[in-house]
C-alpha cells in the first residue's frame, strides 16, 4: 500500500512526479477542478454575504470518487494543483471533498517538473493559503455576478448567446475605440528631402535637418520644400559636426506569461490561445527517450522576472564555456518588479540550460521545439553582457541648408549574438555604417529626391498588441489574456483582417449597451482597480466579501435602470445582392462559427447557404477568361484561384495586381515581406520599393 496520496491537476504531471517520488508515493490527477458553481443558476447568496454555492462539477463524480477511495487508504495526502491562484482555489476544493485538514501541511507547490524540483518542494509542505483562495473566489463571484446578471439582459434585447464580462468587455471596447480614432483621423501632409551623398566610392544618405542657424523648417507643402531647396548651392557638402557616441543595449529580461504571447506572435505568428497550449505541453513534460519524461520549461503563468540563483549559476557557466567570459554579464541586474506582479514564483525559462533546442530536435513537434527555443533564447540572452554600439551623427551644410546623416554599427554583440527581441513597430538594429568623415570634409551630390508623406491612423490591435495594452493598463492577469481574445471571437464581438481585430456590428451593439448602463464594467481605470483590490486580498490586506459587497451595491442600482429603460435591439441580417437559386428568395449574410458566409433568407423553409467569394478584380493570368478570387486554405491561409477551378488550375499564395509588369508585362504579385509588402514580377527581376 502507498504511505502517500499526492493529487496534481493532469494525468501527464501525475506520472512523471510518481516516478520521481518513489514507491512510498501514489500521483493521482483531479483533471482540474472538481467543484464549482452550477452553470443552470447564480450560485451566488447575494442576501448570506454572497457565500458562493459550490457542487460537484458534472462529469467528475466518476474522478472523485477515485480520488476518495485513494485518499482512505494514504496515511497522508498531499495537493499539488498549480502554483498560482487557481491552483491553491483546486487545492481548497479538494481538501473540503477529501476530509482534508486546511491548516495541516497538505498543500505542495513547485515551479519546474524536475526531479530535484518535485524532492526539494515536499521537503516543505505549508497548509492552504486561504488569502489565494479567497482572491479566485472573489474573481469568480464577481464574473459570475456580472454575467449572469447581464447576459440575460443581453439575450433578451439584443440575441440569444451573448456574454459580458469585465475583462473581456474591455478589451472590446479597446478594440472598439481604436476604430473610432482610425475612422476620425484625418492624414496630414508632410515631405522630407533626402540625400544621396559620395565620398570617394563611398555612397551614403542624409536627410533635411533644419536651416543653418538650426531654425527648424516643417516641410508641409511641395512649396516648403521648394523654398528650402533655393537655398542650396551646387553639388559641394561641407561637413560641419561629427558625433561620436558609445550606446549599451541591455537585453530583454526573461518571459512573462504576457511577454511570451507578444514575443511568439512577433515571430512565430502563434496565436495567444496556441502559445498556452504549447507552453503547458513543454511544462507538464515531455518524452526524452531513456530519459523519460521531462518537464522542459518552468510555470508558464507568471508576471515575475525573478530568476532563481541556481538558475543563473547554471546559465553564467554554459555561456562562459560556449561564447567566453565576455559575452557573461558582469552583475546580476536586479530586474525591476512591476507594480502589479505576483512574485510568487519565477520567471518563464527553461528547466535546464543545457538542454540546448538542438539536443530537442528528435522529441518535439516542429512548433514546440520553436516555442522552447524562443524560450531558451530569451532566457540565456537575458543572462549576457550588453551589446555595445557605437554611433555616429555628422551635420552637413550647403548653402543655407543642413542635412544630417546618422550611422551605427555593432561594436561590441553582446546577447545580440543569439537574441534580439521584436518589435510591433521598428526594424531590428542592424548595422548602418557610414563612411570615415572628419569636420571639415567635402562631399558630393549624387541626387535630391523630396519625397511626400501623409500621416498615419494609429494601427489596429494584433493580439500581440492588445495583450501588451491590457496589461500595461493593468487589466486581467496572465491566465486571463488566451481565454479573453478566444471568447471575443467566438461570441462574434470581433473578427481578425489580416491579424488586426475590427469590431462587428454586434460587437459595437454590445458594447453601446454596456457603455450606457454599466460604464463602470468598461472602464478602464474602474476594471484596473478591481485588480488591485484581488491583489489587496490575496494579500491579506482587505477581505474578500468587502471587495464584491462594495462593487455590488453600485452595479445593482445599474442593474434596475437597465432593465425597465434598455431597449430591444433588431439585428437585420445584411442583404448580399443575390437571389437563391433554390427558392428565389433573397440571400443574407450571416455569421457562423467559421466566420460569413451568405444564407437564404427564407430559413428554415429553405436551408440553402454558400460561401462568400471574394473577387480581387484581376483577370486570370493564366487562361484569361477567369477571374481570381480569393479563398482559404483548410488551415485559414489566404490563397488566390480561378473562379474557373477545376478547368482552371491557377493558384497563387501571393496576391495578384491588377496592371502589368512596366518591364515584361508579367504578372505582378504583392509578396508579403516580415515588414510589409513588395510588388514584384512573377516572370522577370522587376521589384519595387517595399511598402510598410
Amino acid at each position: 500500500m502507498s504511505e502517500f496520496l499526492v493529487i496534481v491537476e493532469s494525468p501527464a504531471k501525475a506520472k512523471t512526479i510518481e516516478r520521481y517520488l518513489g514507491n512510498k508515493y501514489k500521483v493521482k490527477a483531479s483533471m482540474g477542478h472538481v467543484r464549482d458553481l452550477p452553470r443552470s443558476q447564480m450560485g451566488v447568496s447575494k442576501e448570506n454575504n454572497f457565500e458562493p454555492k459550490y457542487i460537484t462539477i458534472r462529469g467528475k463524480g466518476p474522478v472523485l470518487k477515485e480520488l476518495k477511495t485513494a485518499a482512505k487508504k494514504a496515511k497522508k495526502i498531499y495537493l499539488a494543483a498549480d502554483p498560482d491562484r487557481e491552483g491553491e482555489a483546486i487545492a481548497w476544493h479538494l481538501a473540503h471533498s477529501l476530509n482534508v485538514d486546511i491548516h495541516s501541511d497538505c498543500r505542495v507547490v513547485f515551479n519546474e517538473i524536475t526531479k530535484e524540483a518535485i524532492k526539494e518542494s515536499f521537503k516543505h509542505p505549508r497548509p492552504i493559503n486561504m488569502d489565494l483562495v479567497d482572491a479566485q473566489q472573489a474573481r469568480r463571484v464577481l464574473d459570475r455576478l456580472v454575467g449572469y446578471n447581464i447576459s440575460p439582459l443581453l439575450w433578451k434585447k439584443v440575441k440569444k448567446g451573448l456574454s459580458a464580462g469585465r475583462v473581456q468587455s474591455t478589451a472590446v471596447r479597446l478594440i472598439i475605440e481604436r476604430e473610432n480614432e482610425i475612422k476620425a483621423f484625418i492624414p496630414e501632409e508632410y515631405w522630407t528631402i533626402e540625400g544621396e551623398l559620395v565620398k570617394g566610392k563611398d555612397h551614403f544618405s542624409a536627410l533635411y535637418f533644419s536651416l543653418a542657424n538650426k531654425e527648424k523648417t516643417e516641410l508641409k507643402s511641395e512649396q516648403d520644400v521648394e523654398a528650402i531647396l533655393k537655398q542650396m548651392e551646387g553639388d559641394k557638402f561641407k561637413v560641419v559636426s561629427v558625433t561620436k557616441k558609445e550606446r549599451k543595449r541591455n537585453p530583454s529580461p526573461p518571459f512573462i506569461t504576457s511577454s511570451l504571447q507578444q514575443e511568439a506572435a512577433r515571430k512565430l505568428n502563434f496565436r495567444a490561445k496556441k502559445t498556452m497550449m504549447l507552453a503547458q505541453q513543454l511544462y507538464e513534460g515531455i518524452e526524452l527517450g531513456s530519459a523519460g519524461t521531462v518537464g522542459l520549461i518552468t510555470y508558464m503563468r507568471t508576471d515575475s522576472t525573478r530568476i532563481s540563483e541556481v538558475a543563473q549559476k547554471e546559465a553564467a557557466d554554459y555561456i562562459l564555456s560556449e561564447y567566453g567570459k565576455e559575452y557573461l554579464k558582469e552583475e546580476q541586474r536586479k530586474e525591476k518588479k512591476q507594480s502589479n506582479a505576483q512574485d510568487a514564483h519565477e520567471a518563464i525559462r527553461p528547466t535546464s540550460t543545457l538542454r540546448d533546442p538542438n539536443s530537442l530536435k528528435p522529441f518535439l513537434s516542429r512548433d514546440q521545439l520553436r516555442l522552447y527555443k524562443l524560450i531558451w533564447e530569451r532566457f540565456l540572452a537575458s543572462q549576457m553582457a550588453q551589446a555595445v554600439m557605437d554611433t555616429m551623427s555628422v551635420d552637413l551644410q550647403n548653402g543655407n541648408v543642413l542635412f544630417r546623416a546618422t550611422g551605427s554599427k555593432i561594436k561590441f554583440p553582446g546577447f545580440m549574438k543569439l537574441y534580439v527581441e521584436g518589435s510591433d513597430d521598428q526594424v531590428e538594429e542592424r548595422d548602418k555604417m557610414l563612411p570615415n568623415l572628419q569636420e571639415g570634409d567635402v562631399v558630393f551630390k549624387k541626387d535630391i529626391e523630396p519625397k511626400q508623406h501623409f500621416t498615419q491612423p494609429p494601427p489596429r490591435y494584433t493580439e500581440a498588441r492588445l495583450v501588451k495594452t491590457l496589461e500595461e493598463l493593468g487589466i486581467g492577469r496572465p491566465s486571463t489574456y488566451a481565454p479573453t481574445l478566444d471568447t471575443i471571437q467566438k461570441r462574434g464581438y470581433v473578427a481578425l483582417d489580416n491579424k488586426r481585430f475590427v469590431p462587428t456590428e454586434l460587437g459595437e451593439i454590445v458594447d453601446e449597451l454596456i457603455l450606457e448602463f454599466f460604464p463602470d464594467i468598461i472602464n478602464v481605470d474602474f476594471t484596473a482597480k478591481m485588480e488591485q483590490d484581488l491583489d489587496n486580498v490575496e494579500e491579506g490586506k482587505v477581505r474578500w466579501v468587502e471587495i464584491i459587497d462594495g462593487f455590488y451595491q453600485q452595479f445593482e442600482k445599474h442593474l434596475e435602470v437597465a432593465e425597465k429603460e434598455m431597449q430591444s435591439v433588431e439585428i437585420k441580417d445584411e442583404p448580399a445582392g443575390e437571389d437563391c437559386e433554390l427558392c428565389t428568395s433573397p440571400m443574407v449574410f450571416k455569421m457562423g462559427r467559421y466566420g460569413k458566409f451568405m444564407a437564404c433568407s427564407n430559413f428554415p423553409d429553405c436551408r440553402n447557404t454558400k460561401a462568400i467569394v471574394k473577387e480581387i478584380g484581376v483577370t486570370c493570368p493564366n487562361c484569361k477568361e477567369g477571374n481570381i478570387i480569393e479563398r482559404k486554405s483548410k488551415k485559414k491561409r489566404i490563397f488566390y484561384g480561378c473562379d474557373r477551378f477545376p478547368e482552371c488550375d491557377f493558384i497563387s499564395w501571393d496576391k495578384p495586381l491588377p496592371r502589368p509588369c512596366p518591364k515584361c508585362e508579367g504578372p505582378l504579385v504583392e509578396k508579403k515581406l516580415k515588414k510589409g509588402v513588395q510588388v514584384q514580377c512573377t516572370k522577370c527581376d522587376y521589384k519595387e520599393e517595399p511598402q510598410s
